[in-house]
């Protein structure tokens, strides 16, 4: 084990190397254990990892990748392995720290030298005009915020974010307290990555969640892997994909950059893995350009059409259009008037590159997308969805074996979160149920997502901002904005494991209430509490932690809600729901949620049983959906092409392989072959040639944004390393959170409101 930093990291260290064609392998296996080894030292590392997913231990914090139901020893990955050695770091933080470290040098440090400091072991406060954070009792932290809660003029002047890592117990109870006190202010990570295919997926098929399971990925004949990296962001998900083309699939990238991970897969677990030559994953390698995916699914499904014209009756499922869908005919007739210059245009793709992948669709039966933020943060980004459930309602690849859409969810809960409730605009059955259950009327007018959120801290008409979880200053878009916007509160807390920028980032008073990771031991003197999650895949299954808290000061996230509720309700009859009972009873809470939440009947028991329960899903287990015309719907979508400027590019950011999120573990981005640096911003080097640079220089990246009013504003990323990349043509990338100050925090997604983080107009300036 090695002490945590004392000095801060920069990149005058950074070094460039040719970028991998290969993922995982031995590299992953040593990285997985360096890492884990110095957080947590040989033992406890030994004794951790082996817990990692397994039937009777923890859910890993990393991602929301499901279990196979045959696991095993070693079931994590290397990412998955350094969010455990981050949460289960033997470092810690206590108040001498703080006395160090006052709240401004805070704010110039790191994300990275922040997170290696260790766990937070107590409950702090930095006090109106104080400087430094200092010790406060549970009590009267809990006291602090229940008064300042009543004391605002409307509930909706406070925030409740959440982060994807929170139990369903801790995110049904968190709700719970937010409704009960009057708001449906709820924003949580969602807003900022999957709102859009919750979006185009349940006004498409009416379920905003995908249709496939684990075991569906081994029976496809064809799957897409579209704005996506794996290798770095969902790296078990290697090992589903490596099983379905040992039984016959083929694989489609799509994506802006040459992924490792999508190249050659080396399985740590088989023998090839280790001294062979791994797996070739991807068929077909499709180099789009960034914002490009809605002209190729559009592009695609015309040539499925035109086949379909050559040989009637062959090519489309004409049975399950005619009885489980509507707006067919609309579709196709304005599909026909597609232009192919401007497919060109927008995906960098020739023709016979798109019917090189028809032909792939033709010879299969089966058909899975899958997908992530690569296509969730765009302007157009609700309307590529539906673009891709075209696609998939074509030929009848929804609710049957093998086929389906499939969006990744990034963080471990993140769609359970939204199970559970924690949505600012809450459907009327969920709220009537939720009432009904605990004798109240909730609030029915729609609360703040990410973006409004940030609105209203910035203007005024929101003073508490309090955090579940996670890292709000750097998750979010236009940092200067929110930085301005969080220090204008009077109130903010934030409920976390570690040190992160959101704690440097305060308002007048400033709370941080240190929990239980998922890692740890839950216990209480009825006895230890379990806790429950739901997959990308709508698995829902228990987590027991299996190690001693950090600090005897901790408390789990449900006892903290629980006691921010009773300071702020008192004993009085401003709610009835027994918050001392629930802290102490997880079992309590699920059955509330089994009888206020779809598909959790018999809650308590089921999840119990070996690998827990799926969810109902009517489009993949009956064929059935609930949307408002009680059908699959086919959807025209006017084709967006996102067009740079002369003498700019369109960015994406990215994350390095050496992080989770926000969550910075090292400098390294060891697929991409970048070293001891995050400051880099990756572009052909055609590209640069022809905007007069080259590789090494270091620029300042400035976006471009109209705004509504027509006016042109501009925000800057100072000193980044121009790296010369095999990234498609007239497109960069760059990692967040250091980018995120080029997002403008207008500039979203229509429909769904997500923050345009994938599709940024920049320019470099000397």
């Amino acid at each position: 084990m090695r002490r945590a930093p004392r000095e801060d990291a920069d990149d005058q260290r950074l070094r460039v190397t040719e970028p991998s064609d290969q993922a995982a392998g031995i590299p992953g296996v040593a990285a997985a254990l360096s890492t884990s080894i110095e957080q947590m030292g040989v033992v406890r590392t030994a004794r951790t990892l082996l817990r990692i997913n397994q039937v009777d231990g923890f859910d890993c914090p990393g991602c929301a990748w499901p279990e196979p139901g045959t696991r095993h020893l070693a079931e994590f990955c290397e990412n998955g392995a350094k969010a455990v050695a981050e949460e289960a770091t033997t470092r810690r933080i206590d108040r001498a720290f703080f006395a160090e470290h006052d709240v401004d040098e805070l704010a110039t440090r790191s994300d990275w030298w922040l997170g290696q400091q260790g766990r937070l072991t107590e409950p702090m406060i930095k006090r109106s005009g104080a400087h430094h954070y200092e010790a406060i009792s549970w009590d009267d932290a809990f006291s602090l915020i229940g008064s300042a809660l009543t004391d605002l003029d409307s509930p909706g002047e406070a925030i409740f974010y959440t982060s994807g890592r929170t139990s369903n117990e801790a995110a049904f109870l968190y709700q719970l307290f937010v409704r009960e006190l009057g708001t449906n202010n709820l924003p949580d990570c969602s807003n900022m990555c999957h709102e859009s295919s919750g979006s185009a997926l349940t006004e498409t098929i009416g379920i905003g969640k995908g249709t496939v399971s684990l075991a569906d990925i081994s029976e496809a004949d064809l799957l897409f892997v579209v704005g996506q990296n794996p290798g770095t962001n969902h790296p078990r998900m290697l090992s589903a994909l490596e099983a379905a083309k040992a039984n016959g699939a083929r694989i489609v990238a799509v994506n802006p950059l040459p992924e490792a991970g999508l190249m050659t897969f080396k399985n740590p677990q088989e023998l090839r893995g280790i001294v062979g030559s791994g797996t070739q994953l991807a068929d077909l390698f499709c180099q789009i350009r960034v914002n490009g995916d809605l002209a190729f699914f559009q592009a695609l499904d015309l040539l499925l059409l035109e086949a379909e014209d050559g040989a009637p009756g062959t090519v489309l499922d004409h049975e399950f259009i005619a009885e489980r869908c509507g707006g067919f005919d609309d579709y196709a007739a304005a599909l026909r008037s597609l232009d192919w210059a401007e497919v060109h245009a927008a995906t960098g793709l020739d023709r016979r590159e798109i019917e090189a992948v028809r032909d792939l669709v033709l010879d299969s039966e089966r058909i899975i997308v899958c997908w992530a933020m690569g296509l969730t943060q765009h302007r157009n980004s609700v309307a590529t969805i539906r673009e891709i459930v075209n696609f998939l309602l074509l030929r009848g690849n929804i609710g049957r074996p093998g086929a389906g859409a499939c969006p990744v969810r990034g963080h471990s809960n993140v769609q359970g979160d939204r199970t559970m409730g924690i949505y600012e605009k809450p459907d009327s059955a969920f709220l009537d149920a939720l009432g009904a259950e605990f004798g109240f009327e909730p609030p029915r007018a729609p609360g703040h997502d990410v973006v409004d959120a940030i609105r209203a801290m910035r203007d005024g008409t929101a003073s508490v901002f309090v955090g579940m979880g996670g890292n709000f200053v750097r998750a979010t878009p236009d940092s200067d904005v929110t930085v301005a916007a969080l220090r204008r509160c009077s109130l903010t807390v934030q409920v976390s494991t570690k040190l992160n920028r959101s704690h440097a980032v305060v308002g007048d008073v400033a709370l941080i209430l240190p929990t239980l990771g998922r890692t740890e031991v839950d216990a209480h003197p009825t006895g230890e509490q379990l806790v429950t999650v739901e997959d990308s895949m709508s698995m829902v299954h228990l987590s027991r932690g299996r190690l001693t808290p950090a600090s005897e000061h901790l408390r789990s996230e449900v006892a903290i809600v629980c006691g921010m509720a009773r300071a702020t309700f008192g004993t009085g009859s401003r709610s009835t729901t027994d918050w001392s009972g629930l802290e102490h009873d997880y079992a309590a809470i699920r059955h509330h949620i089994s009888r206020v939440v779809d598909g959790f009947d018999d809650f308590d028991r089921r999840v119990r049983e070996p690998g827990g329960f799926m969810l109902p899903s009517p489009p993949r287990d009956e064929r059935r959906f609930e949307t408002s015309t009680g059908v699959a719907n086919f959807t025209v979508n006017e084709l967006d092409v996102l067009i740079a400027p002369p003498g700019r590019l369109i960015l994406q950011t990215i994350r390095s392989h050496d992080q989770y999120n926000t969550t910075i573990y090292g400098r390294n981005d060891r697929y991409r072959g970048i070293r001891n640096g995050r400051s880099i911003v990756l572009v052909h080097p055609d590209d640069l040639a022809s905007l007069g640079f080259e590789g090494g220089e270091v620029v300042d990246i400035v976006s471009e944004w109209t705004a509504h009013d027509g006016t042109v504003e501009h925000r800057r990323a100072p000193q980044f390393r121009l790296v010369p990349y095999p990234t498609a043509r007239g497109c960069a990338a760059a990692y967040f959170p250091e980018t995120n100050v080029l997002v403008p925090l207008d500039s979203q997604a229509e429909i769904s409101g997500t923050p345009t983080s994938k599709s940024v107009i920049i320019g470099f300036e000397r």
